[in-house]
C-alpha cells in the first residue's frame, strides 16, 4: 500500500525523490506550473518506474518530459485511436512502449510508465500545466501545489496507518532527504498588493513601480508537513481586466495558436445593500458523506471534531437559517443514500424539529462514496413552481465517476445551483470545483483548522442573494479585427463568483493598435456597465497560458455540444483533435498525449518521430491514466488522494478506508453560540427557559427578573438572545446574521411598543451596550 505520490515502482514501492524544482508564472487569474523532479534508484536491481500524478482539477497539462541516463522521453500530443494503434505495433515488434490517457473517469489523474530504472541510475521528471486561479472568499486567488510537487515526508518505517490515516511525522527540516525550491512571478493588469502563503516566503520583489509585477520565493524552511499554497491578493480586484497575449511565434496566422488570444475576467462587486437583502423563497438540498471516512477528526490534534460532528453543527446552523416559506430535505449518501423526506417539505416549526432529530442521530455510517445515484434521485424530482433549487453537496473524498456526476450537473445547471464543499486535503479538486462550476454554485475547501460553519453560511449567503444577470459583451475593434469568441456566452453570476471570458483575435489594423471591451449586466435590477481597453499588439514572449486555457475551454464547450447532440455538429473531432495537437493541451475524451524516447542529440523529437522507419531510434510512449474507484490511497493524512491502483474496484464496492473507519461519535465541549443557535424557533424567536439563560450565564430567574412589564416573554427573550450576539460573538456575525434577521423579522411583526425599553434593560442585564439600530430593530 503505497502513501506517497510522484515516482513510483509497478509494486508501489516509492523510488527515492532528491529533488524539486517549482517555476509559477502568473498571467492575472491564470497560471502555468512548471516543475521538475529529480530521482535515483537507489536498490542493487532494475526498476520499472511508474509516474502518478494528482492533477488540479481545472488544470491541463501542456508538457512533459522523462530523462532516464541518456535517454530522454518527450511529449507529443496525438488522436487517441492513432496512438494506441502505435502503442500495439510496438509492442507486437518486441519495443517497449508505454501509453498516457486522461481518465475517464476522474479529470485530475495522471499514471505513466517511464520505463525501467537501472541501479544507481537517476531520474529527472519535468512537466507544465496550465490552470485557473479559484476565487477565494476574501478575494484571494488560490494556487496549491498537488501532492506530488510537495510530498509530506514521512521517516522510513513508521507506521503509516491504512489509508493514510496515520498522523505526519514531525522531523527536523535537516533530515528531509530531498529539497524544494519555488519561486513564482506574478503580472496582472491591476496591482499586486500581497502574496500570502501557508509556508515561509522570502520578500515580495516588485518588478516595476506600478506594481503590477513581482517576483515571490518559497523561504528557506519549509517543514514538508503542508501543502504549499499560495494566495494572491490585487488592487480594485472587481474591475474587469483584460489581458492579452501575443501569438505563438512558430504558428500559422489565423490559427488559433497563431493570433493573439484576450482573456477578460468578469468579478463583480456585490454592494452592501444587495448582500443584505434575503429572498425568502428557495428549495435548499443538503446533501451530506456518510461514508466512513466522516468519522476522522477534522485536523490533526487533540480534541478535535470529527468531520461528521461538524457537519451536524452546520446542518443545524443551516436548517436554523433558513426562511419561513422555503423548501428543504436532506440527502445522507454513502454506499446507498437516505432521505429525510421523501420530497422536499415546506420549512415549518413541525419539520425543522423532525429534521434536527434525525440530524442529531446522523452517523457516518453509510460505506463508500456514492455521489451519482443520490444526485440522479434529486433531479428526477420535479422543481417546485417559483422555488429555486439550491444544492449544498459536501464530502471528504472523491469517486470514481467525476466525469460521468459532473456531465449529469452541466445537464442540469438550468434548473439548479450546487455549492459544493470539500472536507479535508484528500477530497478531489476535480469534483468539487467541477460541481460548482457546472452547477453554477461556489466552490469552497475545508483544510487544516479551518471551520466549516462560516464557509457554508458564506454560500447560503450567496444562495439567498440576487444574482448579476443581462450579461453582454460587446468587443469593439478596428477595421481589420475580428473577434472570435472561444467562451460559452455567461448567463448569470453569484456573488463570489469570478467568469474567465476567452477570445481569439484575427487579423491586423492599419492604424488602431487598441481594442477595448464593454460589459454591461444588471444587479438588484440597476444597470451596471463598464469598459477597457486593451493593446492588439502583446509583448512578445510572454507565454501561452492564456492561449491554451482558452484551447481548453473550446475543447470542453465542442466536447460538451458532442455529448448532449447539440445539432450534432459535423467534424466535432477533428476540430478537438486539431486543437490539441496545436496547442499540445490534451483532451479527455478523444485525445491522448503519446511520447517518443529519444537518444540525448541535437535532433528534436519531431524530426526522430518522422524517422519512424528506424526502430532503434524511437520508443512509443504513451500514457494510461487509471483512477481508482474509490477514495484511493491517500498520501499521507489530510494531502491530496493518490491514485492509480494496479487493480480497479468495481464502482459499487466501498472503499477500504471508509471500511476501517469506525462510526464513532464525537463528544466536543458545548458550544455556547451553537446552543443559543439550537434554541431558535423557526419563526425566528426565542423562549424564556432555563437552557436560554444559561447560554446567557445567568439563572432562568435572573432572566425574567428585569423583563419590562408590558412585553411577553417571547419578545423579551428574542432581544436579549440578539443583545448577547451582537455584545458578545460579533467575530461570528457571519454564522448568525440569517438567524438575527428572522429575529428582527418576528419583533417587527409583533409591532411592539416596549423594544426600546427591553434592549436598554437587556444592556444592563448581559453587560452590554448594543444600540437598538445596531440590532437593526
Amino acid at each position: 500500500m503505497v502513501n506517497c505520490c510522484g515516482l513510483v515502482t509497478v509494486k508501489n514501492k516509492p523510488v527515492p525523490l532528491k529533488s524539486i524544482a517549482v517555476e509559477v508564472s502568473v498571467q492575472g487569474h491564470v497560471a502555468t506550473v512548471s516543475s521538475t523532479l529529480q530521482y535515483e534508484n537507489q536498490e542493487e536491481s532494475p526498476l520499472e518506474a511508474i509516474f502518478v500524478f494528482p492533477l488540479p482539477g481545472e488544470a491541463a497539462v501542456c508538457r512533459f518530459s522523462a530523462k532516464i541516463g541518456q535517454t530522454e522521453v518527450v511529449a507529443e500530443v496525438q488522436e487517441k485511436q492513432k496512438a494506441r494503434e502505435q502503442y500495439d505495433d510496438l509492442l507486437s515488434s518486441g519495443q517497449q512502449a508505454f501509453l498516457l490517457e486522461e481518465s475517464d473517469e476522474s479529470p485530475d489523474v495522471f499514471k505513466l510508465s517511464v520505463g525501467s530504472l537501472p541501479p544507481g541510475e537517476k531520474a529527472s521528471v519535468s512537466l507544465d500545466y496550465v490552470t485557473e486561479l479559484a476565487v477565494q472568499a476574501d478575494d484571494g486567488l488560490r494556487l496549491c501545489l498537488p501532492a506530488v510537487l510537495n510530498p509530506r515526508y514521512q521517516p522510513q518505517g513508521s507506521d503509516r496507518g491504512s489509508g493514510g490515516s496515520a498522523l505526519v511525522s514531525s522531523v527536523p527540516a535537516g533530515s528531509v532527504p530531498y529539497s524544494l525550491s519555488l519561486s513564482a512571478r506574478v503580472s496582472s493588469p491591476h496591482p499586486v498588493c500581497r502574496v500570502e502563503s501557508n509556508c515561509p516566503l522570502d520578500q515580495l520583489n516588485y518588478l516595476n513601480t506600478e506594481r503590477t509585477q513581482a517576483t515571490v520565493s518559497l523561504a528557506a524552511g519549509h517543514q514538508f508537513d503542508r501543502d504549499v499554497e499560495l494566495l494572491l491578493y490585487y488592487q480594485d480586484t472587481h474591475q474587469p481586466t483584460a489581458i492579452v497575449e501575443a501569438a505563438q511565434t512558430s504558428a500559422k496566422p489565423g490559427s488559433l495558436m497563431g493570433d493573439p488570444v484576450v482573456m477578460l475576467s468578469l468579478y463583480p462587486e456585490f454592494p452592501n445593500d444587495v448582500m443584505s437583502s434575503m429572498t425568502s423563497l428557495g428549495e435548499f438540498l443538503f446533501v451530506v458523506d456518510r461514508s466512513g471516512s466522516m468519522s476522522f477528526s477534522m485536523h490533526n490534534g487533540s480534541g478535535v471534531q470529527d468531520r461528521i460532528g461538524s457537519a451536524r453543527d452546520t446542518l443545524l446552523l443551516l436548517l436554523k437559517s433558513l426562511p419561513m416559506g422555503c423548501y428543504f430535505n436532506i440527502i445522507g449518501f454513502g454506499s446507498r443514500y437516505e432521505s429525510f423526506f421523501p420530497k422536499s417539505v415546506e420549512y415549518s416549526q413541525k419539520t425543522m424539529d423532525e429534521a434536527l432529530l434525525k440530524v442529531k442521530a446522523m452517523r457516518a455510517d453509510l460505506g463508500g462514496t456514492e455521489i451519482l445515484q443520490p444526485l440522479k434521485h434529486i433531479y428526477s424530482q420535479p422543481c417546485l413552481p417559483d422555488q429555486p433549487r439550491q444544492l449544498f453537496l459536501f464530502t471528504d473524498g472523491e469517486v470514481g465517476n467525476t466525469k460521468e456526476v459532473l456531465d449529469l450537473v452541466k445537464a442540469n445547471a438550468g434548473s439548479h445551483r450546487c455549492f459544493s464543499f470539500g472536507i479535508g486535503e484528500g477530497a478531489s479538486s476535480a469534483l468539487i470545483f467541477g460541481v460548482a462550476k457546472q452547477g453554477g454554485g461556489h466552490a469552497q475547501f475545508i483544510t487544516g483548522q479551518d471551520r466549516m460553519q462560516p464557509k457554508v453560511m458564506q454560500s447560503l449567503r450567496f444562495a439567498l442573494q440576487p444574482a448579476v444577470v443581462n450579461i453582454s459583451v460587446k468587443w469593439n475593434v478596428p477595421k481589420g479585427v475580428s473577434v472570435t469568441p472561444l467562451s460559452p456566452p455567461i448567463r448569470v453570476l453569484f456573488q463570489g463568483q469570478r467568469a474567465l471570458l476567452y477570445a481569439q483575435l484575427t487579423g491586423k489594423s492599419s492604424g488602431d493598435t487598441e481594442g477595448s471591451v464593454t460589459v454591461a449586466y444588471s444587479l438588484a435590477e440597476q444597470p451596471v456597465e463598464n469598459q477597457l481597453s486593451f493593446s492588439l499588439k502583446p509583448a512578445e514572449d510572454t507565454g501561452l497560458t492564456v492561449h491554451r486555457l482558452g484551447v481548453r475551454t473550446l475543447i470542453r464547450s465542442l466536447e460538451m455540444e458532442e455529448r448532449q447532440g447539440y445539432g450534432k455538429k459535423k467534424g466535432v473531432k477533428e476540430k478537438v483533435v486539431e486543437l490539441s495537437v496545436q496547442s499540445g493541451v490534451s483532451s479527455p475524451s478523444d485525445l491522448c498525449v503519446s511520447f517518443s524516447a529519444l537518444l540525448k542529440s541535437a535532433m528534436s523529437s519531431r524530426m526522430v518521430c518522422g524517422a519512424a522507419m528506424n526502430r532503434s531510434m524511437l520508443t512509443k510512449m504513451s500514457f494510461d491514466v487509471q483512477a481508482d474507484q474509490g477514495q484511493g490511497q491517500r498520501f499521507l493524512q489530510g494531502s491530496r488522494p493518490m491514485y492509480g491502483k494496479m487493480r480497479r474496484r468495481p464502482r459499487s464496492e466501498p472503499r477500504s478506508t471508509d471500511l476501517d473507519c469506525p462510526a464513532t461519535a464525537s463528544n466536543p465541549v458545548k458550544d455556547p453560540l451553537l446552543q443559543l443557535i439550537s434554541l431558535q424557533k423557526a419563526s425566528g424567536f426565542w423562549v424564556l427557559e432555563a437552557a436560554l439563560a444559561e447560554v446567557l450565564g445567568k439563572t432562568e430567574e435572573e432572566v425574567a427578573k428585569p423583563k419590562p412589564a408590558p412585553v411577553d416573554q417571547e419578545l423579551w427573550a428574542t432581544v436579549l438572545a440578539l443583545v448577547w450576539l451582537y455584545g458578545f460573538k460579533m467575530e461570528a456575525q457571519e454564522q448568525w446574521q440569517f438567524l438575527a434577521m428572522k429575529a428582527v423579522s418576528w419583533i417587527q411583526a409583533q409591532k411592539a411598543a416596549s423594544v426600546s425599553e427591553c434592549v436598554q434593560a437587556g444592556n444592563i442585564l448581559l453587560g452590554c451596550q448594543v444600540l437598538k439600530d445596531t440590532l437593526g430593530l
